[in-house]
């Protein structure tokens, strides 16, 4: 198992399959992984296996290494596409998250205006009022819907805290009245247990495709694993199973894009 761990408060930039040449905002330690959901495909390794006791980092230093960065590559006339706020785990837990979110428009603003900013979020703190906030200041507020079969999740997503329910998670999804981007992860293979975790099947896609009409969001990102896993069993959906998702999402007047 080959998993990743990102620097930290800036890496990058990357080409991402879904947002182009993206600068990637860490605002989880670089020595390993503070999360919320424990996924069995996660590319930075199970939490277990990545723990780490140092601290989240200070907003001022996420906003000093940011403008170093912004600063070297307009000095190289490389603008990127997009600010990413992912990494080595859940953004949303920075306990500043709203006031970097701050930071970070106001930065791209002076050093690369037509840059969007993305935050890559597993929604498990979308209830807290100053994430809300923070969510709906960016430009693509992308947040996770795997399924809304409770007993997959906690099979495949590892929700950490025992009171994680997919129905309100759906809820606050609505709260963001359209201004919100669903990624959802599809599948195939086993978990470490054997049991089989595919979510490519009408059982799954069904019910998703209704909370997905119910949620109205302004886009649908829906995509497979692409990396090493922690769990060694998974494989890709095929190209031709999201294909069919993807067209089964915009027959609903919803963008849909696919990346294989």
């Amino acid at each position: 198992m080959s998993t990743i761990i990102y620097p930290s408060p800036i890496f990058g930039p990357v080409h991402s399959r879904r947002l182009g040449i993206s600068l990637g905002i860490n605002l989880l330690p670089a020595d390993g992984k503070i999360c919320t959901f424990d996924c069995i495909y996660c590319e930075c390794g199970y939490n277990a296996q990545r723990h780490t006791s140092s601290p989240h980092p200070p907003r001022a230093l996420v906003a000093e290494k940011l403008e170093e960065k912004l600063k070297e590559m307009k000095a190289n006339s490389y603008a990127p596409d997009v600010l990413t706020f992912a990494g080595n785990g859940e953004p949303t837990s920075h306990p500043h998250f709203y006031e970097i979110i701050q930071d970070t428009i106001s930065l791209r603003n002076i050093y690369c205006p037509t840059a969007k900013i993305s935050v890559l979020s597993n929604s498990t703190f979308i209830h807290r009022p100053k994430v809300h906030e923070a969510l709906r200041m960016v430009d693509n507020n992308i947040l996770k819907l795997d399924t809304i079969n409770t007993e997959w999740i906690k099979k495949v997503d590892r929700p950490t805290a025992p009171s994680y329910n997919v129905k309100k998670i759906i809820e606050n999804m609505k709260a963001f009245k359209g201004k919100l981007i669903i990624q959802t992860m599809f599948l195939k293979g086993y978990n470490d247990q054997g049991e089989n975790i595919t979510n490519t099947s009408e059982t799954f896609v069904k019910p998703w495709l209704e909370a997905v009409e119910a949620i109205a969001p302004k886009e649908v990102m829906i995509y497979t694993i692409e990396r090493e896993t922690p769990a060694s069993h998974l494989r890709k959906a095929s190209h031709e199973e999201l294909d069919a998702i993807c067209e089964r999402v915009k027959s609903l007047g919803i963008a849909c894009q696919a990346s294989y």
